[in-house]
Order: C-alpha cells, then structure tokens, then sequence
C-alpha cells in the first residue's frame, strides 16, 4: 500500500483545523446575536410595561384633577352666592354699612394704622420722692409693672388707641424696665410717664378710680399719679411695621 507525503497530510490537518476554528467562531457569533436579540426583546417589553404603567399614573393623577377642579368650582359658586346676599343686605341697610365701617376704623385704631384723635384721659406716673429710711430705692420709682396696670385698665374700659410719652403703643409692642428709664418697641424713656388713651372720658377715669382699683394700688406703690380727663387727644399712626 503507497503511503502518502508526509507533507499532504499536514495540508490536510491545517484544513481541519481551519474549519473548526471557523465553526466555532460562527457558532459563538450565532449565540451573541440570539441572546443579543432576547436581550433586546425583554427590554422592549420592560419599556412597554414601564410607559405602560406612566401612562396609567397620569390617567389618574388627570381624573383626580378634574375631581378636585370640580369641587373647587362648586366652592366658588358658594362664594359667589354669599357675595350676592351681602350685596343684598348692603343694598337693603345703610345701617348695616356704616356698621361695618366703624368697626373698621374701631379696628384701624386699635392697630394704629390711622392717627389716634378724640376726648380721652391722660395718666401720668412719677416717681416719689425718695425716703432716705427707705431699704430699697426701688420701692419709690415707676417700673413696667404699673404701666402694665394702667394699660390693661384702659384697654378693659374701651381705649381705642394708647400712647406712652408720645410713642404710640401697637398690637404687639413690649414694655421693659431699665432701672430709671423704660423701653418701650427699642426707643427708652424717662419718668414722668404720661400715658395717653382716647376713649369715653368718663368711663376711663371712673375704671381708674374704682375703689381698690388701680389708682388705689399705685399709691400704696408710692407713685405719683394725676389723671386728667379734660382735654382733646392727637396721637400719630404707628410708624414702620406693625
């Protein structure tokens, strides 16, 4: 039997060779472009799902809206009905306009955003002379405490509008004691203390002066106290924010 060339046979081998590299690298490639291609649907139909769901969220999240746009067109209809009937009521009684306008301006007064004017009472506390036996100075000179009393008595009697040594007093204006001096809203004061209230004359002295009250409880405090009930009050606005 003739054996072949050595060198035939490894032409033949390398052929092989080459053909399995081949297969194997057509096989891989196959493999990537169907997991490619899977890889591809799955995400497709993740992102699907995922506008799917959006879509949804934003149907309801819509609904929800015109539910609320409903209720607050209904809540406008209420308004408007009412705006209506006060309308009415207006058109029907001066009285009740001017009412409500001098409320207002009662209001306007108390927040000392208009100029305080009219007949009221003037306060004014000073410092007794001092008592050399006395153990405590402290005991004959005006401290916040009896301004407070005076205040909460002419704001209980009807004052409309308050003015300490001509700083016009507001809705949230505070009060502290410095030893002889007093401030009041930053700016400090010296006794004599002259307290201004606009309102009924008469009936603010006559709360002052209540047996027991307040005029009766700042002389036991050794204070100095003049009330005048005579004369036409003119206090400014309040200044800056209130």
């Amino acid at each position: 039997m003739t054996k072949q060339p050595a060198n035939k046979k490894r032409h033949s081998f390398k052929h092989q060779f080459a053909f399995l590299v081949v297969s194997i690298a057509l096989g891989f490639l196959f493999a990537y472009a169907y997991n490619m291609a899977k890889t591809k649907d799955t995400t497709m139909t993740e992102t699907n799902s995922s506008d799917f769901e959006k879509k949804e969220q934003l149907r309801e999240g819509l609904i929800a809206q015109q539910e609320r746009n409903k209720e607050l067109e209904e809540e406008k209809l209420l308004l408007q009905q009412k705006i209506k009937d006060y309308e009415q009521d207006f058109s029907g009684s001066k009285e009740g306009y001017k009412d409500l306008v001098k409320q207002a301006d009662d209001l306007r007064l108390l927040l000392g955003k208009i100029p305080g004017r009219g007949y009221g009472v003037t306060v004014t506390l000073q410092d007794a002379e001092y008592d050399p036996k006395s153990v405590n100075p402290n005991d004959y000179i005006v401290h916040e405490s009896h301004v407070f009393k005076v205040l909460n008595e002419l704001k209980i009697s009807g004052a409309q509008a308050i003015a300490i040594n001509g700083h016009r007093l507001k809705a949230n204006s505070y009060i502290k004691c410095n030893g002889p001096v007093i401030t009041i809203d930053d700016d400090q004061f010296p006794a004599p203390f002259v307290i201004e209230a606009v309102g009924d004359p008469k009936v603010l002295s006559a709360c002052l002066t209540l047996a027991g009250g307040v005029y009766d409880q700042l002389i036991d405090d050794n204070i100095i106290v003049t009330i005048d009930g005579s004369k036409q009050l003119v206090m400014p606005a309040v200044q800056g924010n209130s």
